[in-house]
C-alpha cells in the first residue's frame, strides 16, 4: 500500500519513524455527466468571473472571503510561516481508556507502518504498551495543511490512527429528541428485548452492498447491449404504526421465521401484554356485573315502597269514609 505521509510518532523522548497508509477505501460507483443528445462528456472549466477567461492551475491561488465578501489573498509563504510543530510528527499528548472517546468524533482511519528496521523495536513497544494498558493514545498531527486530532489504538499487530474531530466540531443535539412526553411500558420493552435477542448477532464480514452489486450487473448488461436484469420490487414499508405492540410482535415472529424458528411467541412476549391489556377490560366488566346485581334489588325495593304507599292511601280513605258516615247518623238523630 502506498504511503500518503511520512514522519514520526513522538512518544515522550522516543521517536518512532512511521508511514501513514489509508486504512479504508471507497467502493462506490461514480458516474460521469454527459450530453443526452450525443453522449459527449460534460466537463467543468475554471473561469475567472471578472474577465470570463479560463484559468490554469499555476494561476490559481487561495483567498479568505470575509463576512463582507472581500477576498483576502493567502499565499503558501503565509501558511509556511505559521508555527506547526506537528507538520512531520504525530505528537502523543495523553493515554486514556477507549470508552472516553465519543464515536461521534471518529473520522478517517489510517494504518501506521514502521519505517525501516530501527523503528521496529519502539513501534512494538508502543503497541504492546497500548495492549497491556487497554488504553488508546490521543495525539496531534498535521495533514493536508492543517493540524488535526487523532486516536491511536491496536488492531491485531498494527497500530491504527483514527482522525478525530475537535470537540468544538461536534454539534449539540438540540431539538433532535422527541419533545413530547412519551411513556414506554414494560411490556413494550419486553417485546423489544425479545426482538433484539431473536435478531441476535451478525458476522460483519458477511454484509455487502446489494445496491452496488445491482448497479454493476446493470452496467455489465448494458455494455453487452442486453436489457438490465429484472429485479424484484422492493417491499414497501408498513406505513404509519398504529399499534406498537402488534408491530413488535409481528417483528419478532418475522425474525423467528427468517431464522427457521417458527413457533408461538414466548411467554415473555405475550403474557405481559395480555395481562396489562386485559386489566382495564376486567375492571369494566366487574363494574357492569355489580350494576346488574344491584338492579333487581333496587326494583324490588321500589316495588315494596309503592305497595306501602298504596296501602296507606287506602287506609286513609276508609277512615275518612267511616268518620263521614258517623257524623251523618248523629245529625239525623
Amino acid at each position: 500500500m502506498r504511503s500518503i505521509w511520512n514522519g514520526a510518532i513522538s512518544f515522550g523522548l522516543v521517536s518512532i519513524p512511521i508511514k501513514l497508509v489509508n486504512a479504508t477505501e471507497n467502493h462506490s460507483i461514480s458516474f460521469r455527466q454527459i450530453h443526452k443528445d450525443d453522449g459527449g462528456r460534460i466537463r467543468y472549466r475554471k473561469v475567472c468571473e471578472l474577465d470570463g477567461e479560463e484559468v490554469t492551475a499555476p494561476d490559481i491561488g487561495k483567498a479568505y472571503e470575509d463576512a463582507g465578501g472581500v477576498m483576502i489573498p493567502i499565499t503558501d509563504e503565509d501558511l509556511a510561516a505559521l508555527p506547526l510543530p506537528t507538520a512531520k510528527t504525530i505528537e502523543i499528548v495523553a493515554f486514556v481508556p477507549a470508552s472516553e472517546i465519543d464515536p461521534l468524533q471518529m473520522d478517517t482511519a489510517y494504518y501506521l507502518s514502521a519505517s525501516g528496521v530501527p523503528a521496529a523495536k519502539p513501534y512494538t513497544l508502543l503497541r504492546e504498551a497500548l495492549k497491556r494498558g487497554k488504553k488508546v493514545a490521543i495525539a496531534k498531527f498535521a495533514l493536508r495543511g492543517r493540524e488535526r486530532l487523532g486516536m491511536l489504538r491496536v488492531v491485531d499487530d498494527v497500530i491504527v490512527m483514527h482522525g478525530l474531530l475537535w470537540p468544538d466540531e461536534i454539534r449539540a443535539p438540540e431539538g433532535v429528541a422527541p419533545e413530547t412526553g412519551v411513556t414506554v411500558r414494560d411490556a413494550e420493552l419486553d417485546l423489544a428485548d425479545a426482538l433484539m435477542d431473536t435478531l441476535g448477532t451478525v458476522d460483519l464480514d458477511s454484509l455487502h452492498d446489494d445496491y452496488r452489486e445491482a448497479v454493476e450487473e446493470m452496467i455489465a448488461a448494458k455494455a453487452e447491449g442486453e436489457p438490465a436484469p429484472p429485479r424484484a420490487p422492493a417491499e414497501t414499508g408498513g406505513g404509519k404504526v398504529i399499534d406498537l405492540m402488534a408491530a413488535l410482535e409481528n417483528s419478532v415472529r418475522a425474525a423467528q421465521k427468517s431464522r427457521g424458528e417458527d413457533g408461538p411467541a414466548t411467554e415473555a412476549e405475550v403474557t405481559p401484554l395480555t395481562d396489562r391489556e386485559r386489566e382495564p377490560a376486567r375492571k369494566t366488566a366487574a363494574k357492569k356485573t355489580a350494576a346488574k346485581k344491584a338492579a333487581p334489588a333496587k326494583r324490588a325495593s321500589t316495588g315494596k315502597a309503592a305497595a306501602r304507599s298504596t296501602a296507606k292511601t287506602a287506609t286513609k280513605k276508609t277512615t275518612t269514609k267511616k268518620t263521614t258516615t258517623t257524623r251523618a247518623k248523629r245529625a239525623s238523630a
